[in-house]
């Protein structure tokens, strides 16, 4: 569930069409308590923008004062900021966070191609993950830190070939021999943010869609209805179509979205939305509403339906907050998607 990515990949393709020079940053190991942890990006730009934060606010003008000295010196860097060592307010940093990050900022500029943002803003582009490996140290020459290896990606260079072979479910640092000499690499996979699919474009749909794409989620809203399936009605990363629910599968392949809620507020369409997420159900599928109308849906979508999908739906969806507006109830649905697809387990309504 990478949030970062849409982000960074839009800062990079802004700076690009300038030629303007980007710096990414990369936290390479984390220890303690820390706001992110190892895999975490962002670029920062010779203005101080950056994509996201890595510290909640906290290192943030450190690490743009780094930014500047590695595109001043064409040199990566890297930094460990250890939160544990001082509380002392003038000389230290004085967090308190009781935690360390270290981070690897490394240059990305027109005369090297931008090496490794292309990479990244092909996965976006493709809706494919990735995987990338990084020489960061170890008995690394000059010349090879900041080089890259990409799954996927044949290269006749030597080591890029070797880099490109390491994979990892989960970011870390390795170390590889290469001729003769160990090397230190940042391994780590290159992942897509959330597909969330929204069955009904009513108006309590506008919060729903908007608190997913503020999360960088890839947001889909499908409804038959054209006074409500219109791109006015919603942020300008939504992707909405106009279609009558029995159409469902014919415009959309639902093997990839990792989340839908159903929530049209019209019976016979939420029946027909059920049945056709019950042929490939994503990880998560919630149904607004109470448990007597989930019920309905169940008795209309037919027993086959209801057998499939009762130990899976949500329904009625969202975290237990007391939710009683529009917006609250948006904010308790996709917090608890945010669990589920992070693997927090709920046993759904719809089988209690």
């Amino acid at each position: 569930m990478d949030g970062d990515l849409p982000r960074l990949c839009k800062l990079f393709v802004e700076s690009r069409r300038r030629g303007i020079a980007l710096v990414l940053a990369t936290i390479v190991r984390s220890e303690g308590s820390t706001y992110r942890k190892a895999g975490a990006r962002i670029l920062i730009s010779p203005s101080g923008a950056a994509s996201g934060i890595l510290s909640g606010g906290c290192l943030e003008a450190d690490l743009r004062e780094r930014a500047a000295e590695v595109l001043a010196h064409d040199r990566p860097a890297r930094i460990l900021f250890d939160t544990r060592e001082s509380d002392d307010p003038v000389w230290g940093l004085g967090l308190g966070c009781e935690g360390a990050i270290e981070v690897w900022l490394q240059q990305a500029t027109a005369e090297d191609g931008y090496a490794p943002l292309p990479y990244f803003l092909q996965c976006w582009e493709q809706e494919h993950s990735g995987m990338i490996a990084t020489v960061i140290g170890g008995q690394a020459l000059p010349a090879e830190l900041g080089r890259h290896g990409y799954a996927g990606i044949i290269d006749s260079d030597p080591l890029s070939v070797q880099l490109a072979s390491i994979s990892s479910a989960r970011p870390g640092i390795h170390r590889i021999d290469f001729s003769g000499r160990v090397l230190e690499l940042f391994v780590a996979p290159v992942t897509l943010p959330p597909s969330v699919l929204i069955c009904g474009a009513g108006p309590d749909a506008i919060p729903v869609a908007a608190f997913a794409a503020s999360l960088g989620w890839r947001v889909t809203v499908f409804d038959h209805r054209p006074a409500y399936a219109s791109p006015e009605n919603f942020s300008g990363t939504t992707r909405v179509i106009l279609g009558r629910p029995e159409e469902l599968t014919d415009r959309l392949d639902l093997s990839k979205f990792d989340a839908a809620v159903i929530m049209s507020h019209h019976l016979p369409s939420d029946v027909e939305y059920l049945r056709h997420l019950a042929r490939d159900p994503p990880v998560y599928i919630g149904a607004l509403g109470p448990a007597a109308r989930r019920e309905r849906l169940f008795a209309e979508a037919g027993a086959a339906v209801s057998a499939a999908m009762r130990e899976r739906l949500y329904g009625p969806v969202g975290l237990d907050i007391a939710a009683n507006s529009p917006e609250s109830i948006a904010l308790s649905l996709i917090a608890q998607i945010h669990a589920v697809l992070r693997g927090r387990h709920f046993v759904s309504r719809a089988a209690q």
